[in-house]
């Protein structure tokens, strides 16, 4: 049994091993009684912090994430470093805002997130599905379900989304693999924290520069995309900036990208491991589907933690937290509760309740385009296992080396 003082979330190798051995850390920390701290990583670019305490259990991710005023975002929560304020929201825009900037932020850009404006895209969800399965048919496939598959659904429907030509679209995915490579050498140098910072900000202004002309376009000449929908928003006399208009395109196509294309991949696998799941499904997919999605992503969750920084001296549940602490919500852990899954390890498309925080805990940062994930997964899922019904993984995942992206960089199929 793994014991809690030989676990460091921090050490980069932590993360390149085997599934099973982050499942018995995660347990260990779990079943610990008392938070866990952990040393920062020393990125040398800023000066190494006090260090995190990690939240691992359901209830303590759920309570944390309720209590936005104890517990704020502002202060960095895609980095566990306090990166300088311009680069935290220029990666992280409303993820790394509090009230009342956020809330004006998100006022502005949820209208667009709304289930009823969700269901306007289920047509192009469903021509890009059917497009992409009929190419692959047609033998224009590599034999890498990511590339062929789980990456471009979910780039070209946020591209149409915005308004950005096809012939953008392969610069807009390289951009977002760099931004959230974690460590993974192929796409960050190894070791060089000053290349890295560097390569990471030309991604970023990159994605910035594409939006930002884009919106001087659609100013004189708005057309019915979400490009000229956000720049000619006024709500209650809001609008939002060129600054802010580049940072949350930054955060939509990297969040929207990322995590559902790994929701994609990951489904893949998981219904090629367990054919029981899989022959469940097909029985009655429009019955079953929906409870599928929400297994996917709770066994799989895209996005491993966020972090977050007490406002104050107060209590979370059981522990004393000073003003200044740093906690990082690792809702990898939280889907895997024991005291609140039945069997957790297990992948069960008919779990019912199925409580997961794979789309963040409770509060003002859930993830806003979480309609819009479950749609793309659905209409996926759906037309693969009507066109492709001998689909199946066919090889070990190539992982994304990160502990802030459950990644699968490259996945061998056939069908």
């Amino acid at each position: 049994m793994l014991k809690v003082d030989e676990i460091n979330l921090t050490d980069p190798d932590f993360w390149r091993r085997p599934l099973e051995h982050r499942n018995e850390a995660f347990k260990a920390l779990r079943r610990e009684p008392r938070l866990v701290h952990f040393e920062e990583p020393d990125v040398k670019i800023v000066p190494q912090g006090p260090g995190y305490y990690a939240l691992t259990r359901h209830a303590e991710v759920q309570e944390a994430s309720r209590r936005p005023q104890d517990f704020c975002s502002g202060r960095g929560a895609i980095s566990i470093p306090d990166m300088p304020g311009d680069l935290n929201e220029y990666f992280g825009s409303m993820i790394n805002m509090d009230d009342p900037r956020h809330a004006k932020i998100r006022r502005i850009v949820s209208r667009a997130f709304s289930p009823r404006m969700i269901q306007r895209f289920e047509d192009k969800v469903q021509q890009v599905a059917a497009d992409l399965t009929a190419r692959v048919k047609a033998g224009e496939g590599t034999g890498d379900f990511v590339a062929d598959i789980a990456a471009r659904l979910p780039l070209r429907i946020i591209c149409d989304m915005m308004g950005i030509s096809p012939d953008h679209h392969r610069t807009v995915l390289d951009a977002t693999n760099v931004i959230l490579a974690g460590n993974d050498p192929e796409f960050l140098p190894a070791g060089d924290f000053e290349q890295a910072a560097l390569a990471l900000m030309e991604a970023g202004q990159t994605l910035k520069d594409l939006v930002e002309g884009l919106a001087r376009h659609r100013r004189a000449e708005p057309t019915d995309d979400l490009t000229s929908a956000l720049v000619n928003a006024n709500i209650d006399g809001e609008s939002l900036t060129d600054q802010e208009l580049g940072s949350f395109f930054i955060l939509l196509v990297v969040a929207g990208n990322e995590t559902t294309r790994n929701a994609i991949a990951h489904g893949l696998d998981l219904f090629t491991r367990h054919p029981d799941q899989r022959a469940l499904l097909v029985e009655d997919f429009e019955g079953r589907i929906a409870g599928a999605v929400e297994e996917i992503v709770r066994y799989v969750s895209p996005v491993i933690w966020m972090r977050r920084t007490a406002t104050r001296d107060t209590t979370l549940l059981d522990h004393e937290i000073k003003e200044g602490d740093k906690l990082l919500l690792y809702y990898w852990s939280a889907n895997r509760d024991e005291t609140v899954f039945t069997d957790p390890e297990r992948f069960d498309i008919l779990r019912d309740p199925n409580p997961h925080v794979g789309f963040g805990g409770p509060g003002p940062h859930f993830c806003l385009g979480a309609h819009l994930a479950r749609r793309e997964i659905t209409v996926m899922f759906r037309e693969l296992l009507r066109s492709m019904p001998g689909i199946r993984a066919d090889g070990e995942p190539d992982r994304l080396e990160s502990s802030f992206i459950n990644g699968i960089k490259r996945l061998p199929y056939t069908f």
